[in-house]
């Protein structure tokens, strides 16, 4: 091989180590990958440039207002109160899936889990059902409905692109419909027959009745109207009366000796455990106030909204105390409560050190929850009050979507064309504000597609892509052109788990091609299945977005996913490998 294919083998190799550590961001990595390549001279800066008006790129970004759209404008609450209203737990499991998948296939992934995971919470809370038996299914039916279409996940919308950069005619949006619903179906049969019992058993171990998300830690003020001055913790009896339970009583800075006998006092704190409904009933009957919302909070003027945030994955808030968390002056936001599953906290709210899963309870201004839902720290599980949204709104964003989906599937405009389409007519009916479009857009996908792509140009000019494919054919042998499909199926899965389904996919597109040019067979099979492969990732947590959403929602461990992903891999790939050579004959 050439000099500039081992440079090649290095930078993928560095990349998919960066990638897998997850030490570095996913867009940084990328910029990194594509900066060596332009120093090294194997690609042009006008090359290295291009990804970031590709027409994958475009679309995407365009698919992430659209799906903004949908979100904001409360299209999907029709389906959430009703899915609310299902008492089974196995039930509900099924409802998720059998709306998700659908939807998946035009509305972005990690918007509609993002929708619907504090739905499952709640009904998950109300039926005593522990999480894990729930999340995982829902976020592997997204990815399901996402592979349904060409628009429905970024992965097929980037291998399309690529496809056509190799001469090959575009893919109908419609196109890979036929086989994705016979994956989705059969999946959703695995997982309700098969895989609910492979779902950990251990969470319904470690999580009792009453350690639900609704058991928060706050502190409440005494004021001069209180009708608790004078008397004591224990000649009050909260937790008989008002199903609160004291943990301390604070004085200043000073924990009390004996707090349940110690006489209360103007100005003194409690430090309470309960739900957040029975604590906000015992401060209103008894005259307390929110201690952290009187310090913080700048004015009553103004419209206000409790969410529930819970501490996401890898985030940066990890290890940090509310105080340093930036909640207060970037989104005006109090903190007013903490809940941590398993475990029973005791200390003050300002001295608490966050932790991954944890579950804020805080009141933010209207205006900046459109804010706080895109920073990437926190997922916002769900609103104590409910947003206005207007019916017409709802009609206009479903209308608009329908309409690029028409528009593009009957190809009287081109995709990237009617998806920036769509978006402008959502922006003009109000279906998200002015400055929310570009808040709604994950801008770490788009760097990272922009990015990645003149990575498929290096691995094609460095002679890497041929050594690669005669490397692949010599494993292959005389076995034809099945055995070389299932071999690109197979390596696709591989790295998108390592990898992530994005540079998976750029890295397969060119070989996959380059072995069906070499077996003198049609490359179409060999793209559909880089991209089945590529968006179907079910092994690990690490390996798709909503897979980390789930991750620490449903109180999973690692192996959880291998333990259900893996059998659905291999059963998508058996019935890849006999739909695939039906459907797109060689």
């Amino acid at each position: 091989m050439s000099w500039q294919a081992w440079a090649t083998v290095a930078v993928i190799a560095l990349a998919m180590a960066l990638f897998a550590s997850e030490k570095l961001r996913i867009d940084l990595v990328a910029l990194l990958v594509l900066a060596t390549l332009v120093i090294l001279g194997i690609v042009t800066p006008v090359e290295a440039l291009s990804g970031f008006s590709n027409e994958a790129t475009v679309t995407v970004a365009a698919m992430f207002a659209l799906s903004l759209g949908i979100e904001r404008s409360g299209a999907l609450e029709p389906l959430s109160r009703w899915l609310m209203r299902i008492r089974r737990p196995w039930l509900l499991t099924l409802a998720l899936m059998l709306a998700i998948a659908p939807l998946g296939a035009f509305v972005k992934n990690i918007a509609l889990v993002a929708t619907f995971l504090p739905l499952a919470l709640r009904v998950c809370q109300r039926t005593h059902t522990p999480p894990g038996r729930v999340l995982m299914p829902m976020a592997y039916a997204a990815q399901m409905g996402g592979v349904c279409t060409l628009i429905g996940t970024s992965s097929n919308l980037l291998a399309d692109t690529l496809a056509q950069k190799h001469g090959m005619a575009a893919f109908g949006v419609f196109e890979f419909t036929r086989m994705g619903v016979i994956l989705a179906v059969v999946g959703i049969l695995y997982l309700m027959l098969v895989g609910r019992w492979l779902l950990p058993r251990h969470i319904d171990a470690e999580m009792p009745e009453q350690e639900d998300i609704g058991k928060y830690v706050t502190e409440l003020e005494v004021t001069e109207q209180s009708s608790l001055v004078g008397g004591s913790i224990a000649d009050a009896k909260l937790g008989e009366r008002y199903g609160v339970y004291p943990l301390e009583l604070l004085r200043g800075e000073k924990r009390m000796w004996s707090p349940r006998s110690q006489e209360i006092a103007v100005g003194d704190v409690l430090l309470v455990r309960g739900d957040w409904e029975k604590i906000e009933e015992f401060q209103r009957r008894t005259g307390l106030r929110n201690a952290p919302d009187r310090r913080y909070a700048k004015g009553d003027d103004r419209s206000r909204v409790m969410v529930e945030l819970m501490v996401a994955p890898a985030s940066p808030m990890e290890s940090r105390r509310l105080d340093e968390t930036g909640l207060n002056w970037r989104y005006d936001a109090v903190a007013l409560a903490i809940h941590r599953r398993g475990q029973l906290l005791r200390d003050k709210l300002s001295d608490v050190s966050l932790a991954v899963g944890d579950v804020l309870l805080v009141l933010v201004d209207d205006d900046a929850l459109s804010n706080l839902r895109n920073d990437e720290a926190f997922i916002v599980l769900s609103e104590r009050e409910e947003t206005h949204r207007t019916p017409r709104k709802a009609f206009y964003a479903a209308a608009i979507m329908a309409g690029v989906v028409v528009a593009s599937g009957l190809h009287w405009l081109p995709i990237p064309i009617a998806a920036i389409c769509g978006a402008i007519a959502m922006a003009l009916t109000g279906c998200f504000g002015r400055k929310d479009v570009y808040e709604g857009i994950d801008w770490k996908i788009i760097i990272l597609l922009g990015a990645i792509l003149p990575l498929g140009i290096a691995i094609e000019r460095s002679g890497l892509s041929q050594e690669l494919v005669q490397m692949g054919l010599g494993v292959v042998g005389e076995h034809g052109p099945l055995a070389a499909l299932l071999m690109v199926y197979l390596l696709t899965a591989l790295l998108t788990e390592l990898m992530g389904h994005n540079p998976s996919v750029v890295l397969m597109v060119g070989i996959a091609v380059s072995v069906a040019h070499a077996m003198k067979v049609d490359p179409r099979p060999f793209v559909v299945a880089v991209a089945f492969a590529a968006a179907t990732s079910f092994a690990t947590p690490v390996g798709y977005p909503t897979n980390t959403m789930v991750y620490y929602a449903g109180g999973y461990r690692f192996t959880d996913f291998m333990k259900v992903g893996i059998p659905l891999i291999l059963i998508f790939c058996a019935l890849s490998m006999w739909l695939i050579p039906k459907f797109w004959p060689f």
